[in-house]
């Protein structure tokens, strides 16, 4: 099995998203209005769901796809198997 992909382009918007939070700390902090912060707070969610869909995506073009052609049968039942479960976790 090759090792993992590597995920250090995502780096930049994680920090970005880093940065958001606190700024959303110190909105509550400051009390500043619901809505404001409830967009600051969306815009968090959408950013962490870029970057989750581009780590599942280089996953699935890696790990996965490596799994299948490398015709073990346990390999890729195991890939699946954590697909599925990562999805159970997002309900």
């Amino acid at each position: 099995m090759a090792k993992h992909p590597d995920h250090s382009k995502n780096l930049v918007a994680l920090r970005r998203i880093e940065g958001q939070v606190r700024g959303v700390q110190r909105m509550v902090e400051e009390k500043q209005y619901c809505v404001d912060i409830l967009t600051q707070i969306r815009a968090i969610k959408g950013a962490l769901g870029n970057v989750e869909k581009k780590i599942l995506e280089r996953h699935f073009r890696h790990c996965v796809k490596d799994a299948i052609t490398s015709q073990s049968e346990s390999d890729t039942d195991e890939k699946i198997q954590e697909i599925i479960r990562l999805f159970d976790k997002r309900i």
